[in-house]
C-alpha cells in the first residue's frame, strides 16, 4: 500500500564519486550484523543507491582471515557498484587493504567504492583510538587518507566521520579539509559527538557548516527515520546526499521512498501486515540462502522487533518469533498475525538502538598531542562487523 503526500518539487541530483554514479544519493550505512548481502540485496529491490557491506578491519583482511573473507562477497547484483567500507588506523595497514581489494580481487569483484570509518563511538573501538577517536590525530589521519586514496587508483574514497569526540574537541572540519585535500571524493558527517553515542537528537547544523567549509561532496546522516526527514535534512544543509542507518530497521521499503522523494515524487509505502509478512519470509529466506536454514533463521530474529513495531501481534506469537528455526516455521506463525494497515504512529520514530550518552574512552593522554602521527598502540581489530 502507498499513500500520496503534498506534491513535492524537490529533487536531488545524482552523486558523482570519481567514476560511480549514485542516483538516486543515497547510501545504506554499514552496520555489524546487519548490512550483510540479504540485506542488501532486500533494500535495493525496493529503491536505488549504494549499499555498503559490513565493516571491515584492514588487518583482518590483509591476514587473509577467512570471516573477513566471507563478508567481502559482492552479490550477483552488485558487482559494478560494490561498496565496501574499512576500519584501520596504521597507514601501511590500510593501504595494503586497499590494494589488495583493487589489485588482487580478494572480494572477488573489483569494489566500485570504499569507505573509511572514522565514526565508530564504540568504547572498545575508541578507548584504543580508533574510530570517531581517531581523527583528533589529525596528522595521523592524513596519512591514512592519503595512503588509501594512493591504493585505490581510480576507485573512489570517501571517510565517515562524527562532529568530533565531545563538545569540547570537534574534528570534522579538519577532517573534512583533511578529505579533501588528501583526495577523498566525499565525506559523511553524522550530526552527534562520539560520547553522544546514539541518544537525543542529531545536530544537522554541523553538516551544514562543513558543506561551506570544503568543496567535495558532503553526505548527511543521523535521524532520517522518513524520506521527508531526507529532504528536510538536504533542504536545510545543502548536502549532496544523505547515509540512512537505523531509518531503515524492519523498513528496507523506505529506499523506495527515498527514491520517490529525490524524484520529486510524493508516494510513500505503508505496508500491511500482510505485505510486510510477505517482506520478512523474503528476508528469510535470502538469509537461509546465504548461511543454511537454521543459521539464517536465526540471524532473521533480531530484525523481527522492527519489522512488526507498532502493529498488534499476540505475545504468544511475537514469542515464538522470537525463537523461530525455519522458513516454513516463519511463514506459519506468520500466517497467524491478521492483517491491518500500517500502524503510522510509529512513522518519524527512533528505530535500533538508542544508547544514552556517556564520555568517551580513550587511550592514556590521547588528547595530548593532534599532531603525534603514531598508530594507537593495540587498536587493529582482528575481526571485521563491529
Amino acid at each position: 500500500m502507498t499513500t500520496t503526500l503534498e506534491p513535492t518539487t524537490t529533487a536531488l541530483p545524482p552523486l558523482r564519486l570519481g567514476a560511480l554514479t549514485v542516483d538516486p544519493a543515497v547510501v545504506l550505512a554499514p552496520m555489524a550484523g546487519i548490512t550483510n548481502p540479504a540485506f542488501r540485496t532486500l533494500c535495493r529491490e525496493f529503491g536505488a543507491g549504494l549499499y555498503v557491506c559490513e565493516m571491515i578491519t584492514t588487518r583482518a583482511l590483509v591476514e587473509r582471515n577467512e570471516k573477513t573473507l566471507r563478508m567481502i562477497r559482492a552479490t550477483a547484483d552488485e558487482k559494478d557498484a560494490f561498496s565496501i567500507q574499512l576500519y584501520g588506523v596504521d597507514p601501511a595497514t590500510v593501504g595494503r587493504a586497499v590494494q589488495m581489494l583493487v589489485d588482487e580481487g580478494v572480494a572477488g569483484t573489483r569494489p566500485a567504492h570504499i569507505d573509511l570509518n572514522f565514526g565508530c563511538p564504540v568504547p572498545k573501538v575508541t578507548r584504543k583510538g580508533g574510530g570517531s577517536a581517531l581523527p583528533w590525530h589529525r596528522v595521523l589521519l592524513r596519512n591514512i587518507v592519503r595512503e588509501a586514496v594512493r591504493a585505490a587508483k581510480d576507485v573512489p574514497v570517501t571517510i565517515k566521520t562524527r562532529i568530533g569526540i565531545d563538545a569540547d574537541h570537534v574534528t570534522y572540519l579538519d577532517a573534512g579539509r583533511i578529505a579533501q585535500d588528501e583526495g577523498a571524493a566525499a565525506i559523511t558527517l553524522h550530526g552527534r559527538t562520539a560520547d553522544q553515542l546514539y541518544s537525543g537528537t542529531a545536530d544537522w547544523a554541523p553538516i551544514a557548516r562543513l558543506v561551506e567549509a570544503v568543496d567535495i561532496p558532503v553526505l548527511g546522516n543521523g535521524d532520517i527515520w522518513e524520506a521527508d526527514d531526507a529532504l528536510r535534512m538536504v533542504a536545510e544543509t545543502g548536502c549532496a546526499g544523505v547515509v540512512i542507518g537505523r531509518g531503515c530497521l524492519g523498513r528496507p521499503w523506505l529506499f523506495g521512498d527515498l527514491a520517490a522523494a529525490f524524484a520529486g515524487e510524493s508516494r510513500r509505502a505503508l505496508p500491511t501486515m500482510a505485505e510486510v509478512a510477505a517482506i520478512m519470509h523474503r528476508h528469510a529466506g535470502l538469509l537461509a540462502e546465504e548461511h543454511g536454514e537454521r543459521h539464517g533463521c536465526s540471524d532473521f530474529r533480531k530484525h523481527v522487533a522492527w519489522y512488526l513495531k507498532g502493529f498488534s501481534v499476540g505475545s504468544d506469537v511475537r514469542r515464538a518469533l522470537a525463537m523461530v528455526s525455519g522458513p516454513d516455521e516463519l511463514a506459519e506463525l506468520l500466517a497467524r498475525i491478521p492483517d491491518q494497515p500500517y500502524p503510522t504512529a510509529v512513522l518519524g520514530a527512533p528505530r535500533g538502538r538508542t544508547t544514552p550518552p556517556r564520555p568517551v574512552a580513550l587511550p592514556e593522554g590521547w588528547l595530548s598531542d593532534r599532531d603525534d602521527p603514531r598508530p594507537p598502540v593495540g587498536a587493529e581489530l582482528e575481526t571485521s562487523g563491529g
